[in-house]
């Protein structure tokens, strides 16, 4: 995840704490100071952060009069926590923000991909459709420009590609079987991944990351998933990320999270217990898969 990325990440994750406690500003600054101690990557994008939350307070009148106007349909308070500062954010950046820093174009961008992973099923098309109209309004600015970096019009199979591992981890413990899970900043439960490093396969890759982030040896049993989808990396531009996801066991001992950022929570749960979780859509199917194998071999 890119610095600026992350970034974005850890100011919505303060907007959200900011609008659902009614904070005043400066105990949304010390939240924000919190929150990029926690999760951040150093003190690189501190002002960034900081320059972000300050404006959607005090911009929030202005931001969600727009909001009103571009998606009258929708009052304020019916749209979600995590949608409502997602657009406060988005349109902060495309209204106020230095274009030479971040174009247009990133902004709206940036936005469709924190709806993509902290939003609902539904989120990344409503953002886009609403900053898609305020830019339109606005006279579609930077439409002709080209991001040195941004490789908008590249073919797919020219693409970067940036390979992931993953795994669905289980263990049993008194007849019972038990998932663990890493649980993010924006409330949803999800699988430990991460970047296969130069010169791993990704069985060696999910091994690795999986006792950096947890701190468990796992044992690779089968291989469950390859996903492989477009990301709009903010500097780099279109990436191809495919992600390889495993089923593995482990010993059931006690999970310590490291500090890859984005996380705040790991634990075990037992088989019975994970339906009332909140998970990404995208991973329920792994999920599910990998519960069927593990049944399949406790009933031989």
């Amino acid at each position: 995840m890119s610095s600026r990325h992350l970034a974005r990440s850890i100011v919505l994750q303060t907007a959200f704490e900011w609008d659902f406690r009614n904070l005043k500003r400066e105990d949304a600054l010390e939240s924000l100071s919190r929150n990029s101690k926690e999760f951040g990557e150093g003190d690189s994008e501190v002002s960034f952060m900081q320059a972000l939350i300050k404006g959607i307070i005090d911009k929030k009148s202005d931001l969600d009069n727009i909001i009103v106007k571009a998606a009258p349909d929708w009052p304020l308070d019916k749209i979600s926590v995590t949608d409502r500062n997602i657009l406060r954010l988005g349109l902060y950046e495309l209204l106020f923000s230095d274009r030479k820093e971040v174009p247009a174009k990133v902004a709206i961008n940036e936005a469709i991909e924190l709806a993509k992973m902290y939003g609902g099923e539904k989120s990344s098309g409503f953002v886009n459709g609403v900053l898609g109209t305020v830019y339109k309004e606005l006279g579609e600015p930077g439409k002709e420009e080209k991001s040195k970096k941004n490789n908008i019009n590249i073919p797919f199979d020219k693409m970067p590609i940036k390979r992931l591992a993953g795994a669905v981890v289980y263990t049993e413990s008194g007849g019972d079987i038990y998932f663990a899970f890493v649980h993010d900043v924006f409330g949803r439960w999800t699988l430990s991944k991460g970047k296969i490093e130069e010169g791993e396969d990704a069985r060696e890759g999910a091994v690795r990351e999986l006792k950096e982030e947890l701190g468990i040896d796992i044992k690779i049993e089968d291989e469950l998933q390859n996903n492989e989808y477009v990301a709009n990396h903010p500097e780099e531009g279109k990436i191809r990320k495919q992600v390889t996801y495993f089923l593995a066991s482990a010993p059931m001992n006690d999970l310590k999270l490291g500090d890859s950022g984005g996380l705040d929570d790991a634990k075990w749960f037992k088989l019975q217990d994970i339906q009332t979780l909140n998970f990404y859509n995208d991973i329920l199917p792994i999920i599910t898969k990998a519960i069927t194998l593990i049944g399949s071999k406790v009933s031989k």
